[in-house]
C-alpha cells in the first residue's frame, strides 16, 4: 500500500468505517449463502411437516377402515350369538315354555342390535354411545361400577403363579 493514500485520523467509535478494503463482496456472498441456507432449511422443514401430515392422515384412514371392518365382524358375531340363543329357546320350549319365551325375546333383541350394528362406522357408534350417556348418565355410571367390580373380582380370584426355581405356587395368599 502506498503511504500517501492512508489518512491518519484518531479513532472515532461513532464513525462508520465501512467494510475493510476488498471485503465487501466477501461479506455479501456470505450473507447470500446464509439467506439461501435458511430458505432451504425452511423449505425442507415444510416438506417434512407435509410428509408427516400426509402419513398421519393415511394411518388414521387405515385405522378407521380397520375398525369399521371389525364392527361388521362384531355384528356378525352378535348375530350368530342371537341364533344360538334362539336355538336354546327352541330347546326349552318343551320343558319350560315361559322361560323359552323370555329367552326368545332376548334373542330377538340381540338380533335387532346386530342388524343395527351392521354398516355403522366407529364414529357413528361413538356418537350413539355419547348420546346414550347424555340421556342415561346414571345407568352408564352404574354399569361402569358393575363392570369395575367384576374386573376386580376376576383379577383378585386369579391364582398367583410365581417361578422359584422350577416350583409353581398356585393360589397361595400372601
Amino acid at each position: 500500500m502506498d503511504e500517501q493514500n492512508i489518512e491518519q485520523r484518531p479513532f472515532d467509535p461513532g464513525r462508520d468505517t465501512g467494510p475493510a478494503p476488498g471485503t465487501g463482496s466477501l461479506t455479501q456472498s456470505a450473507q447470500r449463502m446464509v439467506s439461501t441456507s435458511a430458505d432451504m432449511a425452511h423449505q425442507a422443514t415444510e416438506m417434512a411437516m407435509g410428509a408427516a401430515a400426509d402419513t398421519a392422515s393415511s394411518i388414521a384412514y387405515s385405522v378407521k377402515e380397520l375398525l369399521d371392518r371389525q364392527v361388521d365382524r362384531g355384528a356378525e358375531l352378535v348375530g350368530h350369538f342371537a341364533n344360538s340363543v334362539r336355538r336354546a329357546a327352541d330347546d326349552l320350549d318343551n320343558h319350560a315354555p315361559q322361560v323359552a319365551g323370555v329367552v326368545r325375546g332376548f334373542s330377538d333383541r340381540i338380533e335387532s342390535y346386530s342388524r343395527d350394528l351392521h354398516g355403522q362406522s366407529v364414529g357413528q357408534l361413538m356418537q350413539a354411545a355419547a348420546d346414550f350417556t347424555r340421556r342415561q348418565p346414571a345407568l352408564v355410571l352404574g354399569l361402569a361400577a358393575v363392570a369395575g367390580f367384576f374386573a376386580v373380582r376376576v383379577v383378585s380370584a386369579t391364582p398367583s403363579i410365581s417361578f422359584s426355581g422350577m416350583e409353581l405356587e398356585r393360589g397361595r395368599d400372601s
